[in-house]
């Protein structure tokens, strides 16, 4: 016998592949070898003496889902009662006074915490928009990330962010977590240089993120998107998310958001954003004539009051849409199923109860991140592409009743999101239910700890009690 690593899913209730044709399959099994899918079928059998086997029969097997907008560092200000009631521009303003006290150890914790949780509700590739940068503290922040990334196993994809409008420049942000162009196109190049990988099933590649139109100047959009083409990378940013948004972007540009971004080289396949909760039909067929990718956060609209984007009619135009689940101060969680949930239902109340099916939602998770991220290796099950799966046992009481579908089971069904297995790249990196390479409750305890430290900063350096959730509830 062979010593190669090998994964036997075995017996499988259900198979569900996101392959062109939406295979799916009863009663079957997967071998995987190495980092890749080796054989899809019945009876298989292992060829290596150390072959782990999986007894998948009341389980679904489905691809790992791809997060395609997130902002860990936030894992650790969710839910702060003063500003649970805000729309964006507050909240925002509000919450950079706390952002301003995180450090190295702070955004290494948040990342473990938060690509921790994606794992374990069955995501096995990320992105993160890390785009504050404390004075304070070193440029390398986003190392952190990265380093937390490759301990947990999680196939990512950072975006080196960046803000250079600051208060005093008409932008939100305060002065001293925004950079010089300088800074911001130097560190750009290093993390590029470090970091990206464009090889077929790499663990890592870097994208260019400017924050928003709100807190950049043109000439970085013009400068970033220069060099991103240069590097051969991608493009993100956040985009028609608000009215607020809108006006702003009127009055300071005299455009519309999505053709500011156009006057500044920002569209394209290369270019993917962050909620276009506000684009007309226009807009969203430039989009689709482009490739320019979506990345829908419904969680995170709502939360915030934002609005329903117009994602149904993105994906009959054809433009390229995947989900996020944003960051976790405004969403609250990092839970991938969760957010396939709500994508499935938030779309019905504007667009009819058939304008969202459960596997329309999951599409929109797996091979709609595939085709924004452009990591045509991920995304489905199928022979030859990367061993990236989530199984989900389905012998839990609260779907009971539920069996008839199982793939609808675990979007429409329970209230418990974990994964029983997650494999990355041929690795088990979720194992009944529990991270495999980090301990849970040791970073569940920092990260609290971490989480007061920064409060109580902000609190003694502003006079603001964040734990009074009055602030803004309406009379």
């Amino acid at each position: 016998m062979n010593k190669q690593n090998e994964i036997l899913i075995r017996n499988a209730l259900k198979i569900v592949t996101f392959d062109d044709e939406r295979h799916e399959y009863d009663n079957a099994d997967i071998l995987i070898r190495d980092n890749k899918i080796a054989s899809i079928g019945t009876g298989l059998k292992a060829t290596s003496d150390n072959a782990k086997v999986i007894d998948a029969s009341v389980k679904i097997v489905i691809p790992g889902m791809i997060n395609t907008h997130h902002h860990l560092y936030q894992t650790l200000t969710r839910n702060i009662p003063y500003v649970q009631n805000a729309e964006l521009f507050d909240w925002l303003t509000t919450l950079y006074e706390i952002w301003r006290e995180i450090d190295e150890e702070a955004v290494y914790i948040s990342a473990l915490l938060g690509l921790g949780e994606l794992l374990l509700t069955g995501c096995t590739t990320s992105t993160d928009h890390l785009y504050l940068f404390p004075a304070s503290q070193p440029t390398t922040l986003i190392d952190k990330e990265i380093g937390a990334a490759q301990k947990l196993g999680i196939r990512f994809h950072p975006t080196r962010g960046s803000m250079s409008r600051g208060k005093s420049n008409g932008g939100l942000p305060p002065d001293d977590v925004v950079q010089t162009h300088e800074k911001i196109i130097e560190d750009s190049i290093r993390v590029i240089d470090m970091y990206h990988n464009p090889e077929p099933f790499s663990m890592c590649r870097v994208a260019l993120a400017p924050c928003s139109p709100f807190s950049v100047t043109d000439e970085l959009l013009k400068e970033t998107a220069k060099l991103a083409r240069e590097k051969k990378v991608l493009l993100h940013t956040h985009l028609a998310e608000t009215m607020d948004e809108e006006e702003y972007c009127l009055s300071l540009h005299g455009k519309r958001p999505l053709a500011y971004m156009e006057s500044v080289d920002w569209i394209g396949s290369d270019v993917w954003y962050a909620h276009s909760v506000y684009m007309n039909d226009d807009e969203i067929k430039l989009m689709a004539e482009t490739k320019t990718g979506v990345s829908h956060c419904p969680t995170s609209n709502l939360r915030l009051g934002s609005g329903i984007a117009p994602i149904p009619k993105m994906m009959e135009k054809g433009v390229p849409v995947s989900l996020g689940v944003d960051g976790s101060a405004s969403n609250d969680t990092s839970d991938m199923l969760g957010e396939v949930r709500m994508a499935c239902y938030i779309h019905r109340v504007k667009s009819g109860v058939s304008s969202m099916g459960a596997d329309d939602a999951l599409y929109l998770a797996t091979r709609g991140g595939a085709e924004v991220l452009h990591r045509n290796e991920l995304g489905s099950i199928e022979i030859g592409k990367a061993a990236d799966i989530a199984i989900f046992d389905l012998s839990r009481f609260e779907l009971a009743g539920g069996l008839s579908d199982p793939l609808g089971c675990i979007i429409f069904s329970g209230h418990n999101h974990r994964a029983h297995t997650v494999i990355v790249n041929g690795n088990i990196v979720v194992n009944n239910s529990k991270l495999v390479n980090i301990d849970e409750m040791e970073v569940y305890h920092r990260a609290n700890e971490i989480s007061r430290e920064i409060i109580r900063r902000a609190m003694g350096r502003t006079n603001i009690d964040y734990f009074n959730r009055k602030k803004w509830t309406q009379d």
